[in-house]
Order: structure tokens, then C-alpha cells, then sequence
């Protein structure tokens, strides 16, 4: 009887050990750093080949791990990373990071192989194997507590419904017209809908776009005092219209109002031409924004 007591206070002392490091791991498990972690994507490099990676939007920002690894932009596309190994055979792997500007942080784990699987890499095919809702999302100054992605995802929305609320504010000359569609309030933000025509044959290609504050008795005849208007983001970029063709845009800019004496003027220049076009919007204008409601996308 004594060894039977005796086996059962071992066996049961064994459990608790088992259970108190159990309950151990599983505490440091779902510590909040721990549940915050951020999963990173697996690759492999080599020395005598270029990796690229193409990412849905602009890079905005690199970090490499370690000298092992060297990168950079390719030239004219903001949004493919060019990644190689500056050494052969380098032990163990290393890492790097990449912010774009809709917002998403990617991390990457590297490897090097002599003959790596894979040398290019489509992050838009890999974001779609997971739920975005649960990603992560990088906060920038000039959007202040903005989403970048729900900015994105409201300029896009915007974009797609093509809904002109705004039916008295054009421009029309050269073969051109130029009209503003609408604009959004959301959030401190305004969100204005404009849209090209061209009905020449003559493609139009763009040069820039304008947003600036003039007073009204100055406006078409001369520069001074005018306060510029810098859009944080647009949703196309701004590359030109094929002949007998209609293009439009959505342009993302911080919250302001103008007093009864100004105007925003909003321009389109072409490159090499003389067909530019200005949209004139009063302040009565910008008060009657329509607001988004981001819980349903409802405007």
C-alpha cells in the first residue's frame, strides 16, 4: 500500500511540474508583444542573380539587416524592389523591412541558396492569401491618425461608384474639358473627384496639377499671394489621356476653408502644350463637401 501511495504522489508531483510549465509557455505565449507579432515572409537570395519583388503601391522606406544584402528601387517603378546577396554563402540568414505607401509593413526573413527557387516575388498575390483586415497598417505624419489603407480604400471607392455631385464647376477649351465630380469630406481630409475629356485625336499628357488659394480679383492675372495645396495622395497616376478618351482621378488633401474673397484653383497643365485648364471652387463649395461615413462606405 505505502509504494502505491508512493507512485500516485510521484505521478501527481510529475503533472504539476508538467502543468506549471505548461502554464508557463502558454502565459509567455499571449503576451501582448507576442500576440502582436508580425508573421515575416521566407525568401532566398543568391550572388550572381536579382531577386525583384513587386509590391501593390510605392515604397516608401527599406531597412536591410545586414551587409550581406543589398537593395534598392528599380528605376522608374516606385513600387519593385530590387534584393541580391553582396557575399556568396552567407550564415545564418538575415532579415529586412519594407513600408509602402498605402501603409503595409512587410518583414522578410533571407537565405541564401545557390540556386533560389523563386527570383520574383508578386506581394499583392501573397497579401490576398491573408485576411488584410487582420494586417498591419503604418501610420504617416501627413495623414495624421488616418488609415493609409481606408484612405486608399476610400480613394478607390470613389473612384469606382463615379458619382458626379458637383454639376456646375468645368473648364472646356482646346477639345478639353475639365471638370470637378465631387468632393468628400472624411475625417480632416478632403477627397476631390475630378475628370478629363478629350475629344481631339491629340493625346493630352499631363505635365502637373495645381491646387492653390488666390485671391478672386487676381485670380486670372497674376501669381501673388497665392497659398499652394499639396495633395498627400492620388489614386492614378498622373500620366496623360489618349485621344477621344475620358480619365479621371481622385486627389486626397488636408481639411481647410477659404474666405469669400478667394478661390482654390484647381489646374491641369500639359506637357509640352498649351492646353491647360483651371477649375474655379468657392469656399460655399467646400463647406457643402459630402461626408463619408466609413462604417459602411456610405456617401
Amino acid at each position: 500500500m505505502k509504494n502505491l501511495f508512493k507512485t500516485f504522489w510521484a505521478f501527481a508531483l510529475t503533472v504539476g511540474i508538467a502543468a506549471t510549465s505548461f502554464a508557463q509557455d502558454s502565459a509567455k505565449a499571449k503576451t501582448p508583444l507576442a500576440l502582436g507579432k508580425i508573421e515575416p515572409y521566407h525568401m532566398e537570395v543568391t550572388y550572381d542573380k536579382t531577386s525583384h519583388l513587386i509590391f501593390p503601391t510605392a515604397i516608401r522606406y527599406v531597412d536591410l539587416g545586414s551587409e550581406y544584402l543589398i537593395a534598392g528601387k528599380a528605376e522608374d517603378a516606385e513600387n519593385v524592389l530590387r534584393v541580391k546577396a553582396s557575399v556568396r554563402n552567407f550564415e545564418p540568414e538575415t532579415n529586412f523591412s519594407v513600408i509602402t505607401n498605402d501603409g503595409r509593413f512587410y518583414s522578410f526573413n533571407v537565405y541564401y541558396s545557390s540556386y533560389p527557387e523563386a527570383i520574383s516575388y508578386d506581394l499583392l498575390t501573397m497579401q490576398k492569401a491573408v485576411d488584410k483586415a487582420n494586417g498591419n497598417d503604418v501610420l504617416f505624419e501627413e495623414l495624421g491618425n488616418n488609415s493609409p489603407s481606408l484612405a486608399g480604400l476610400l480613394l478607390e471607392t470613389i473612384y469606382k461608384k463615379d458619382k458626379r455631385i458637383v454639376k456646375h464647376i468645368g473648364a472646356k477649351s482646346f477639345g478639353i474639358q475639365f471638370i470637378l465630380k465631387g468632393i468628400y469630406i472624411h475625417n480632416g481630409k478632403y477627397y476631390f473627384h475630378t475628370e478629363l475629356r478629350n475629344r481631339t485625336n491629340v493625346p493630352f499628357e499631363i505635365d502637373f496639377v495645381n491646387f492653390k488659394v488666390v485671391d478672386k480679383k487676381v485670380a486670372k492675372r497674376t501669381v501673388v499671394q497665392e497659398r499652394p495645396m499639396i495633395p498627400l495622395r492620388t489614386y492614378k497616376p498622373l500620366d496623360g489621356i489618349a485621344g477621344k478618351a475620358t480619365e479621371q482621378n481622385v486627389f486626397l488633401l488636408d481639411q481647410f476653408t477659404i474666405a469669400d474673397d478667394k478661390v482654390l484653383l484647381i489646374e491641369i497643365f500639359e506637357k509640352n502644350g498649351g492646353r491647360h485648364q483651371t477649375l474655379q471652387v468657392e469656399n460655399s463649395d467646400l463647406i457643402k463637401a459630402r461626408l463619408i461615413n466609413d462604417m459602411h462606405l456610405k456617401f
